[in-house]
């Protein structure tokens, strides 16, 4: 094959011979002409370009040929699919639908009264555990040194307040 030395000439009599069969095996697979031409394009250069890797050992050079363009569509093909795939997950990610900010707002509210009331009907001392450790982002080992405490005596604070908290709050557990 006189296009594996890279002759200019051999190059062009094989494109006029190869082009459309190349071509048309494409259009089969892209559907799109405009992408088949790009591709038919990307794959007669590339087998000018490898043409010295071609084995006749392997067989005919047309059938190596219209391999390397059935791969290349096909891989096109691929491409274009997780393209598509990839747009639809960020697509689906990124939508955000209507919100109600007043219904929101307004439930925020409620929310918040219910949690002030739940907590006035702590003991003082598992209310500020409770607080600390969950609005002071506290461990109970800090709980414990802040006010001076035993650990155990903080962890049982926090157990029985939030066991309280769930029964105000009506959460079963």
């Amino acid at each position: 094959m006189r296009t594996a030395t890279g002759s200019k000439e051999a190059f062009s009599t094989l494109y006029d011979l190869m082009a459309p069969r190349v071509l048309g095996l494409i259009r089969r697979v892209l559907v799109d002409q405009a992408q088949s031409e790009e591709v038919a394009q990307e794959v007669l250069l590339e087998i000018w370009q490898t043409a010295a890797s071609y084995s006749p050992s392997k067989g005919k050079a047309t059938t190596w040929m219209l391999t390397v363009a059935h791969r290349r569509a096909i891989d096109r093909v691929r491409a274009s699919q997780a393209s598509k795939d990839r747009d639809l997950k960020i697509g689906a990610r990124d939508f955000e639908g209507e919100r109600d900010d007043v219904a929101e707002s307004a439930e925020i509210s409620i929310e918040h009264k219910r949690a002030q009331k739940a907590l006035s009907a702590l003991s003082d001392q598992q209310r500020e555990a409770v607080t600390l450790a969950y609005y002071g982002g506290l461990t109970q080992s800090e709980i414990a040194e802040r006010l001076e405490v035993p650990l155990g005596t903080v962890k049982t604070r926090i157990r029985d307040g939030m066991n309280r908290l769930r029964r105000e709050l009506g959460v079963v557990s």
